[in-house]
């Protein structure tokens, strides 16, 4: 395929913008190719600036669900935006928001608008150690909370270490009360409680999506659930990826478990820049200004977002069959690609979970963050661009997901699958 366009916008783009893209990923450095720049979407579709069309299973990290452009969402947004699209003043449109997700979502009586999944469990983790007057959190290599500098760490080869930062400008000071442990491995968190009692917290994705697609063992979830109440610790469900993608009522729904805190990201804006943090109400309640845990935003609950989000979740609750028809439809890719890996002999294992999915390239079974550190990035750089040429934008990365929406066609399935075949015969 040509991409000369993108090319050239890209070569504009770093002199003026770090990197030349403003998110890391975008950038395509870990699949050894240059981004592409895109000019729109429609459908399970999206068309680049030289005019190629590809099947999209980046959807927009998750939250094009119903794919792109769908009319359900986008009729009347121009009626929205004419009585205007940002006042800094309360909307009847956020509270028939909050309202909808409390009676979506098991376990939350309460919910805090904020502008983006990271303000979200930044936000989450200030209310639970407010709440429980404890300072240190929980969070699990691999699992990913956005950039706030608490939570951008990681661990040592040791089981259980503390925080070390991941970034420059994120003082040591800053994370000495983040511990890591590992994923799925219920024994390094009770170690942990053990040796201390001033854990306010533990914070995770329920399924895990920032490690390729790792989904939580029930057993494992479980156990946080009762080691938090029995230690006054509270559990925080990052949902920001999970939340209405995997099931209406998200990972809480699919495993029967409620968490003390939820968070979300931009599903809940319909793909617009948006984030919540919901949950008990005696925990809620400590937020300012009933309370003295200080949290704020000019754009928190903006009505276009609020607009979008509504008749998203709206569609989605009045449209049950989507979430069965998008497993049904990752079903059928999981298949194929297994089939396509027997043929080929590649060294590869799919994962998948509900309507996400990832290609490892590399042997499983994978539970945690060394278990993916065995596979070959090199490989998946090179599948990534023969499926690219073929006209499918998977994510540009070895340990991103798959996602797959409702608009997705059985032809889309079936080219997809072809494609695949034909890349992984390209690595031979």
């Amino acid at each position: 395929m040509n991409r000369e366009n993108s090319k050239k916008i890209f070569e504009e783009a770093v002199k003026y913008i770090p990197g030349g893209v403003n998110s890391p990923v975008r950038a395509f450095k870990a699949v050894d190719t240059g981004p592409v720049f895109i000019t729109r979407g429609y459908g399970s579709k999206i068309e680049d600036e030289d005019g190629n069309e590809y099947i999209d299973y980046i959807g927009s990290w998750g939250p094009a669900i119903l794919g792109h452009n769908d009319e359900r969402i986008v009729d009347g947004i121009e009626n929205v935006i004419e009585r205007g699209f940002s006042f800094g003043l309360p909307t009847k449109i956020e509270v028939e928001m909050a309202k909808k997700m409390v009676e979506s979502y098991p376990g939350i009586d309460m919910v805090r608008m904020v502008n983006s999944g990271t303000e979200a469990t930044m936000s989450a983790i200030r209310v639970a150690r407010g709440f429980t007057g404890k300072n240190k959190v929980i969070k699990f290599e691999g699992c990913y909370h956005g950039h706030n500098d608490s939570l951008l760490v990681k661990s040592g080869s040791g089981t259980i270490t503390y925080g070390v930062p991941t970034s420059l400008g994120v003082p040591e000071a800053i994370v000495e009360n983040t511990l890591v442990c590992r994923y799925n491995d219920l024994d390094d968190v009770k170690r942990v409680f053990d040796e201390d009692d001033d854990i306010a917290a533990i914070i995770l994705e329920p399924v895990a999506g920032n490690m390729g697609l790792i989904p939580a063992d029930k057993e494992f979830l479980f156990g946080l659930r009762k080691l938090t109440e029995e230690k006054g610790a509270l559990l925080i469900f990052d949902e920001v990826i999970s939340g209405y993608r995997i099931a209406y009522g998200g990972a809480a729904e699919v495993y029967g478990i409620k968490p003390d805190m939820a968070c979300f990201g931009k599903i809940i804006g319909g793909g617009m820049p948006v984030g919540a943090y919901a949950g008990r109400r005696e925990i809620m309640e400590i937020i300012s200004p009933e309370g003295g845990v200080y949290q704020a935003g000019t754009l928190s609950g903006n009505p276009v977002a609020m607009h979008l989000g509504l008749k998203s979740l709206n569609v989605l609750e009045k449209n049950s069959e989507i979430y069965s028809n998008m497993i049904e439809k990752a079903e059928m890719l999981e298949a194929g690609f297994k089939e396509n890996i027997e043929k080929t002999g590649i060294r590869a294992s799919i994962v998948r979970y509900r309507n996400m999915l990832t290609l490892f390239f590399g042997e499983g079974p994978f539970k945690n963050y060394d278990d993916v550190q065995r596979c070959d990035t090199k490989a998946y750089a090179k599948y990534f661009v023969e499926m690219l040429d073929r006209g499918i934008m998977l994510p540009p990365a070895q340990f991103e997901c798959m996602f797959v929406s409702d608009a997705l066609t059985r032809e889309d399935i079936d080219k997809t699958i072809e494609a695949n075949l034909e890349a992984l015969k390209s690595l031979i």
